[in-house]
């Protein structure tokens, strides 16, 4: 029996055309899409292409405007249509799609279908494209295969969502996951890795509200003042601060301001969260001198997660109700394979 799966557009460049200004949103994607994969359908034999049906947004979202409202949107419609498909796939705009995967992640936990999130650095009416592969790949991995996790599918690599970024601005192989293998390759072959995927578990949905204030970011750099940290943790809205230190976490100690500014905002409450301004690798925070310094005023290692899992997971634990003594003993242990345990 064939699988029926739903495909959520939620805007970014796959569905865009050419214009004057630009790409701007196709109003003929639906009709595009439906041509296109019906001649995909008559030639798919090892893997048939499951039955779908797409729904768009009204108002597509251009990724590089993405609130984190947004991530709240999708989740409910993702979660008001769970009992009627087999599987889900998001279309979204590279820029911001590693930001949304981790978010729908720490929503959707437990899930027992697919949720696959890919888009094209190539809009699908163009002729020569990356978006018909991209689809027809995350239509073939949601209908043929089980995989219980919220991932992104783009270019032959089937990654975890919440250890994705987007790693080349204008390139086909857009996406990695540079501490955790890729669940996935594609390529004459669809070959996955079963032992790294999440175990099939019981959905158990949250869907919060999100403030955008609730998180701000410092990337440490030569010369940084205690201003920039201050400016940022002006508001009572804001709740955490992620700092993205140098090397294995290690910040300026000697700039005796900005540790102060760090030791007050900790002291009165903000969570500080420590990652790392390198590609790959983790936090440890100690190594060095200079990152006992951070030890020492409650600043909190970030293991190994992306920017954009610490991001969103601060978010998601902040508009859960979670107060700071929870978030920073929590914030490093795994809610669905997001970093590594840390022991």
């Amino acid at each position: 029996m064939k699988k029926h799966i739903l495909i959520l557009h939620t805007g970014g460049t796959i569905g865009m055309c050419s214009s004057a200004q630009g790409y701007v949103p196709d109003d003929g994607f639906k009709a595009l899409l439906s041509t296109r994969l019906q001649l995909q359908q008559s030639a798919a034999s090892t893997h048939p292409l499951p039955d779908y049906e797409l729904i768009e947004f009204e108002q597509l979202i251009d990724s590089s405007n993405l609130m984190p409202a947004d991530w709240s949107k999708i989740g409910q419609m993702l979660i008001e249509r769970w009992n009627d498909y087999d599987g889900f796939i998001v279309l979204h705009g590279t820029d911001t799609m590693a930001y949304t995967a981790s978010a729908l992640s720490f929503i959707l936990q437990g899930i027992d279908k697919p949720v696959i999130i890919t888009g094209s650095q190539i809009p699908l009416s163009e002729l020569r494209n990356d978006a018909l592969d991209n689809l027809v790949t995350s239509l073939i991995l949601a209908g043929n295969f089980a995989i219980p996790e919220v991932c992104i599918y783009f270019n032959g690599r089937l990654l975890r969502g919440n250890r994705s970024r987007k790693v080349k601005s204008s390139e086909l192989n857009a996406f990695d996951s540079p501490n955790f293998a890729w669940l996935g390759q594609v390529g004459i072959h669809i070959e996955l890795q079963y032992e790294l995927l999440l175990k099939q578990g019981t959905p158990h949905f949250t869907l919060p509200q999100f403030n955008p204030d609730a998180v701000v970011m410092a990337q440490v750099y030569p010369g940084i003042s205690a201003r920039v940290i201050d400016a940022l943790l002006d508001s009572d809205q804001v709740r955490a601060l992620i700092l993205q230190s140098y090397g294995v976490g290690n910040p300026p100690d000697k700039n005796q301001a900005l540790i102060a500014s760090l030791e007050r905002a900790s002291d009165r409450g903000v969570v500080i969260l420590n990652t790392t301004q390198c590609y790959q690798g983790s936090v440890y925070q100690g190594a060095y001198a200079t990152g006992e310094t951070l030890n020492r005023i409650g600043v909190i290692p970030g293991s190994d997660l992306t920017l954009e899992a610490a991001f969103t997971k601060l978010h998601f634990l902040i508009a859960n109700g979670c107060d700071p003594f929870y978030i920073r003993e929590n914030i490093t242990r795994p809610l669905c394979g997001e970093c590594s345990p840390v022991h």
